[in-house]
């Protein structure tokens, strides 16, 4: 079989695919690696993979490619892992993914790079297809891609049903997007929207499954939570922050880095959705006036 073949095999894949020396230089990069990152193979290959291209980051904010980096890990003990991060997609936001590692070995058996082999995480591909399948294009959010006010209205009303009937309770995190009037008056209204997109996609892809993304209104957006505690809210809404932070859209040559913040609330026995609502909003209030790219929720 030829270079040729294998090539073509490993480009016909839907995971992405590269292979890394025992540097880290990209020395290869499929086509569904292009696909799913963003980048092309002209932008990566030569390059290391810690340098500003896909900078994974784990559930609490670690920076792997300087701190755990299964690449790097592999190629020092030869040993196969797998594990899920989130990975710097080209337009800015963070997408969670499932990356494997291997060793790659010459004929004499000496490690001589690693393999890594990634794609979306299932329960984040199964969240876009539900998203992919709503009853009703009047239920998105045209711009973002998630769910809108329409969405996250019928949304509540259910969790309200179910708290009130199953006593089920459900969290709402609030979020709003820091300084969005600089950005756009500095930037452009387009620049406005690439930030709303990359932080609604990034806010989309670190939920559970059963958890709702809603663009509540301008730079505003909301998580209903369905089943979950204070204390699980209050890891998911920092995990929010975090990731925003970790995010950023170059534009002609000028990094632009956004920040939010976030407030969360748990319902109550008897309490009605917009209740819920309102307690979150006025946490994010609060954030506001105490600095913002800050997270409040409420102890229970």
């Amino acid at each position: 079989m030829t270079k040729e073949f294998y090539q073509k095999l490993l480009d016909s894949l839907s995971d992405g695919v590269y292979f890394v020396d025992c540097s880290r230089r990209i020395t290869y990069w499929s086509k569904a690696a292009e696909r799913l990152s963003g980048y092309s193979g002209k932008e990566v290959l030569g390059k290391s993979c810690a340098d500003n291209i896909l900078r994974h980051v784990d559930a609490n904010g670690t920076h792997l490619c300087a701190d755990g980096c299964p690449l790097f890990a592999t190629i020092a003990d030869g040993k196969m892992r797998e594990s899920d991060v989130f990975m710097h997609h080209k337009h800015g936001h963070r997408v969670l993914i499932t990356v494997r590692s291997s060793p790659v070995r010459d004929d004499n058996g000496n490690i001589v790079g690693a393999v890594e082999v990634f794609s979306k995480h299932v329960k984040q591909a199964d969240m876009l297809q539900e998203i992919e399948n709503l009853r009703n294009e009047v239920l998105r959010d045209h711009l973002t891609g998630i769910g809108n006010r329409r969405y996250a209205d019928i949304t509540l009303c259910k969790c309200e049903e179910t708290m009130r009937d199953h006593g089920v309770p459900f969290g709402v995190i609030f979020g709003d997007i820091d300084h969005f009037k600089k950005i756009n008056d500095t930037w452009g209204h387009s620049v406005g929207d690439l930030v709303l997109k990359m932080i609604a996609q990034t806010i989309s892809s670190s939920l559970r499954p059963l958890d709702a993304a809603c663009r509540w209104g301008g730079e505003e957006f909301v998580v209903i939570a369905p089943n979950i505690t204070a204390e699980a809210l209050g890891i998911l809404a920092k995990r929010l922050r975090m990731l925003v932070q970790n995010i950023w859209l170059d534009h002609d040559g000028n990094r632009i880095s956004p920040t939010a913040t976030f407030g969360g609330a748990l319902s109550k026995k008897n309490e009605s959705a917009a209740s819920v609502v309102d307690r979150a909003d006025r946490l994010v209030y609060e954030g506001k006036q105490a600095g913002r790219n800050c997270v409040l929720v409420e102890q229970c």
